[in-house]
């Protein structure tokens, strides 16, 4: 296997600066005093024209006067300055290297320009590089620090690459009040050469690394990310934000980093197929990832839900609930061993709910253990555990009336938190907390120390349980390979050749049929006929009922134009409708005579090919309400054959599918195979653009296709 070219870019042995000074006001300077300051233990070289020292470091006027090739090279200068000096670093030996000068792609075509250049030369010598115009990366492992914010306290289990800077080093603050740690952290900027694939297969084989964080503007290659996610997936969380499925969203992308976006339905797909966890918040996106490198995989589904107050503990319920989890009535005898531990008006069957009881050892270790003990709950979340905090806010009002300063106030009231933080590394169990007092709180601070994430709302806490239920389906899931692809049609080659060379935007609807049946995709029985005596003809072979369809090159979309009619039982009125389908034409074009299919049912499958994203299977319900209800699901080509059937499985109506009303259920496994095989279109024939299949109609059991179009 290559190896990852951040593995020495994110351990480096000796790094070089070149921007860095003695002035605290500029980026260089703050960027150099992070890798001084906050540990590292390498070799450290600033280079500057003209100071002798540079932070209490010997500086070096040139990299030709560095006394070592040293592993990492970073940049803070103008850009016109970055090329030279990338050349000057891989004259002597240096292969890794951290672009943090902006000015390049994202500022237009000039930039863009400017960022092949640097490739070339990069290239030219065999540097690998993050950015341009990114902000740095961490390593908590060695303490190695090169963004703008102090790193501190122990390091942490949460790894995270960014296509903004921002979320890898201004937020250090936010995140260390709310005790979360980074493992890495990778700032990717324009992603000229290392991209976010490389990061994402860096911290999927980093051993500190137990969940992983990505915030996404664009992904270059989809097709290379989903395979490695897929893989990692499987063994460690990931979970993701992404922002640019909207206009706005991808035109700040492009502004930003250069970045290349793509509708958001589509990276909907990719994340469900890759077995990512999407969020849509960076708050989310920390808190639940925290939870995520954190806690132990939930075994069941069963939450316990304990609090002091109705409210949040409602609301956690709630919320569980609707992602999927249970919240289950607790049994007599735990009920029983709850009781004695809550005041008699407070509820003990799930949640338990001790109202306003300031026995905070109660809350925190004692009905907290006897639910762990009980073996019938996964997970718990718990509102209310509060001492220090809490405290504090009553002497504010009543410190007068105790005689005692606050300071010796609290500390008469402190509690021995050690064995409540040790209750979830004990029993193995997912543990969650929310609390509306924050690092000032006594057990706030302790949870957090010891690894429990603490949420300042309930609801955050159980959308974070939910998150690692998610993550226990799909550790679950099967990795299955698409099959190859098969031989390409020669009948099929030959309709698009034809079609091409004519100059047609598109296949008719007989000829997209043919198409369709020469790869095995069942499709209607159907004639073209080109007169009112041969539709006739054609109906009687066929059998009636039957339906007329005016059929031409010229006309993609028939609904609403007098040129379907439907459901012909003698000959008299497929003659009637050939003639009204022809004068609503306004042409003699040829009529399409099928067989009636009958079926209450009505899906759409097909495919689309996105620029800078790759083919793409589409499934979903069909007929006249697939625009206005949109209850459809994405996924890349090729597909497996669980790929497909968790399609099946993705849309809202998706009970349509099994038995229903007095129908059979659908043959999944058909479905499946032309999903499959579309997808295999558009990797066969690279002059298809999108193909349109609505509806199928499920007739009985079986799928069949009525109605098609094929779009180059």
């Amino acid at each position: 296997m290559k190896e990852n070219p951040l593995n020495l870019l994110m351990s480096p042995r000796s790094i070089a600066t070149v921007g860095a000074g003695n002035n605290p006001t500029k980026m260089g300077t703050i960027q150099a005093l992070s890798i001084v300051k906050d540990g590292y233990r390498g070799r450290f070289y600033p280079i500057h024209p003209t100071e002798k020292e540079v932070l209490g470091h010997k500086a070096y006027p040139s990299v030709f006067d560095l006394p070592e090739a040293p592993d990492l090279a970073i940049f803070i200068v103008p850009a016109a300055q970055v090329i030279s000096l990338m050349e000057d670093f891989g004259k002597i030996g240096t292969r890794r290297a951290v672009v943090i000068t902006a000015g390049f792609r994202e500022t237009g075509r000039e930039g863009e320009v400017l960022e092949e250049k640097l490739k070339e030369s990069a290239h030219r010598y065999g540097i690998r590089f993050l950015g341009p115009n990114c902000i740095g990366l961490l390593n908590s492992a060695i303490s190695l620090n090169v963004t703008v914010m102090p790193l501190e306290g122990p390091p942490g289990l949460l790894g995270m690459a960014s296509q903004s800077g921002t979320y890898v080093t201004q937020t250090l603050p936010y995140l260390k009040r709310r005790g979360i740690r980074f493992s890495k952290a990778i700032s990717l900027g324009n992603e000229a050469d290392i991209d976010i694939c490389d990061a994402l297969a860096y911290l999927g084989e980093d051993e500190q690394t137990k969940a992983i964080a990505l915030y996404i503007e664009g992904i270059k290659d989809p097709a290379r990310f989903l395979r490695i996610a897929r893989e990692i997936t499987l063994r460690k969380p990931v979970i993701a934000q992404y922002v640019g499925g909207t206009e706005a969203g991808a035109r700040a992308g492009s502004s930003h980093t250069g970045a290349m976006a793509g509708p958001d339905y589509l990276y909907e797909g990719l994340f469900q197929q890759a077995g990512i966890i999407r969020v849509h918040s960076v708050e989310d996106l920390y808190g639940q990832g925290w939870a995520l490198a954190t806690q132990p995989l939930l075994r069941g589904k069963r939450i316990g839900v304990i609090t002091n107050s109705g409210g949040p503990g409602t609301a956690m319920s709630h919320t569980c609930n609707a992602g999927g989890l249970e919240v289950p009535v607790f049994s007599e005898e735990l009920q029983e061993k709850i009781r004695p531990h809550i005041p008699p008006h407070g509820a003990r069957a799930n949640p338990v709910d001790l109202t306003f009881f300031l026995d905070i050892q109660a809350i925190s270790r004692t009905i907290p253990e006897l639910v762990m003990q009980s073996d019938e709950v996964d997970g718990i979340v718990l509102h209310g555990a509060m001492g220090t905090g809490f405290m504090n806010q009553i002497y504010t009002h009543a410190g007068e009336m105790f005689g005692v300063s606050r300071e010796e106030f609290l500390e008469a009231f402190r509690e021995d938190t050690s064995a409540a933080v040790e209750l979830p590394k004990k029993y193995g169990i997912p543990f969650l907390v929310s609390s509306f007092f924050d690092e000032d709180d006594d057990y706030t601070t302790a949870y957090r120390e010891h690894g429990i994430p603490v949420y300042d709302a309930p609801e955050k806490a159980a959308r974070a349980m939910v998150a690692l239920w998610k993550y226990r389906q799909i550790r679950g899931r099967r990795l299955e390979a698409a099959p190859p692809l098969p031989p390409a049609s020669k009948e099929a080659a030959a309709l698009i050749a034809g079609a091409v060379e004519r100059g047609a935007p598109f296949l008719d609807e007989y000829a997209s049929k043919k198409l369709l049946a020469a790869y095995g995709i069942p499709v209607v029985n159907e004639e073209l006929a080109n007169s009112a005596k041969e539709a006739a003809e054609a109906a009687g072979r066929l059998g009636y009922p039957v339906v007329l369809k005016g059929c031409s090159e010229e006309i993609a979309h028939k609904t609403g134009r007098g040129l379907i009619h439907l459901n012909l039982g003698e000959e008299g009125a497929v003659r009637r409708s050939f003639e009204a389908i022809r004068q609503a034409a306004g042409k003699e074009i040829p009529v399409l005579v099928a067989r009636m299919v009958r079926g209450q049912r009505e899906l759409v499958a097909g495919a689309i090919r996105q620029p800078g994203f790759g083919p793409c299977v589409m499934f979903g319900l069909g007929g006249i309400f697939t625009e206005a209800l949109r209850d459809t699901v994405f996924r890349l080509a090729p597909l497996s054959r669980l790929d497909a059937l968790e399609m099946l499985e993705g849309i809202r109506a998706r009970e349509l599918l099994g038995e229903f009303r007095g129908m059979p259920a659908a043959d999944r496994q058909a479905l499946a195979e032309i999903l499959q095989k579309v997808g295999n279109l558009l990797l066969l024939h690279p002059q298809i653009r999108e193909i349109d299949l609505n509806p199928i109609i499920i007739e009985g059991s079986r799928p069949v296709v009525v109605d098609a179009l094929i779009t180059f």
